[in-house]
Parts: structure tokens; sequence; C-alpha cells
């Protein structure tokens, strides 16, 4: 195991253990992690679900936003920075059982800001979910 990936999986450790918005991502498991890049796989589930039955946006979101911040976390100084914006194109729906992976770079990290790409996929990448991008500012 990188250092990266320990370091990633420390977060959401500490995360889960708490009651803040990011205990979300507890069934989400790192899959590697360093030189800019974080991917990572889950299972959908009910608790990821719409009312529609798949996987919701919002949830959506939320990867790309944790996701890409774990791989600019894993470059540079290590920080984490602070979301400028994020834009999501959602391209078809994820059903439950299936296997979604979540794969992050970063495209760039200057000296105050930092963006990022990442994909939604499953069926081993074959079908694009959804794809997203995020700027962030480094202090």
């Amino acid at each position: 195991m990188t250092r990266g990936v320990e370091l990633i999986k420390s977060i959401i450790e500490r995360m889960c253990q708490t009651n803040s918005f990011g205990k979300c991502m507890k069934n989400v498991k790192i899959l590697s992690a360093g030189d800019g890049k974080c991917k990572a796989e889950f299972t959908v589930s009910d608790e990821h679900l719409n009312l529609g039955g798949t996987l919701h946006g919002g949830f959506t979101a939320t990867l790309i936003d944790c996701i890409s911040t774990y791989a600019l976390m894993t470059c540079g100084t290590g920080a984490p920075g602070v979301s400028v914006n994020i834009n999501v194109a959602y391209m078809k729906p994820a059903f439950p059982g299936e296997l979604v992976t979540v794969d992050a770079k970063t495209i760039r990290a200057g000296r105050t800001l930092a963006y990022l790409a990442v994909d939604l996929t499953k069926n081993n990448g074959k079908d694009i979910i959804a794809n997203g991008q995020h700027t962030k500012f480094i202090a």
C-alpha cells in the first residue's frame, strides 16, 4: 500500500467515525492514490438511490468533490484546497448492485488554483455514468 492510499483511507476512516456529512463515503473503497490521482469504487446500494431507483445526482457530485480532493492531496503540498467550482455532466444511470469506478486526476495544480477531472464509470469502464470538473483554491 502506498503512502497516498494510507493517507486517504485514514481520512475516510476519521470522517466515518463522526456524524459529519463525510460519513456518506463509508462504503467507498480506495483502490489507488498518488501522484495527483485517486481511484475508488463502490457498489450502488439503496442508500445511494434517488426516488427513481438510480444513483442520486447529489451523491455523484459528492463523489466528484471528495475523490478529486483526495487526488489533489497526493501532490504538491498535500493541501485539500477549497472548492471554487464543480461541474457535473450526467450521462447514464447506475442501478442497485452495479459496481461504479471513480477515477480522478489532477490536471494542473498551480500556485493558487488546481484543476481536476473525474470520470464515474460502470461495466469495467465501458459506460460513463458522469464526468466532472472541479476547480479548487489552494491557500
